[in-house]
């Protein structure tokens, strides 16, 4: 297969492809576009979750680290379209608060504490 870029015409790119003989060119170009989605979800995942940080020898570490970090993306993730379906309530409601403590700043997540001023109490006078 080759596939020619939309925004650079003279760039293509080119795949081999396996698939039994019954299947249409067009299925076959909707699995190759997929793994482009496949990329950004492993590469956000080397960002954000540490997934490619593992120092591990064994097969028992691997899996673990592989685990847990694809594991705290599928959380982020939840709790960022947790925060987006809050915010567009809150958009259509007037309300300004959000319900989760996660903030998506460029490429990375941030969990923002709220922080209290502290209030001035009257020192008791003698």
């Amino acid at each position: 297969m080759a596939r020619r870029s939309l925004s650079d015409p003279e760039e293509v790119a080119y795949y081999l492809a396996y698939a039994p003989v019954g299947v249409e060119i067009a299925e076959l170009a909707r699995i190759a576009g997929s793994r482009w989605a496949i990329e950004e979800c492993f590469q956000a995942a080397k960002n954000e979750c540490g997934l490619d940080e593992y120092e591990v020898r064994r097969y028992p570490g691997w899996y673990r680290h592989i685990t847990l970090a694809m594991l705290a993306l599928a959380v982020l993730t939840a709790l960022a379209a947790q925060a987006g379906e809050a915010a567009k309530g809150a958009a259509e409601t007037d309300q300004s608060s959000s319900c989760s403590p996660w903030q998506r700043s460029g490429d990375s997540w941030t969990l923002s504490c709220p922080t209290h001023e502290p209030t001035a109490t009257p020192s008791p006078t003698h």
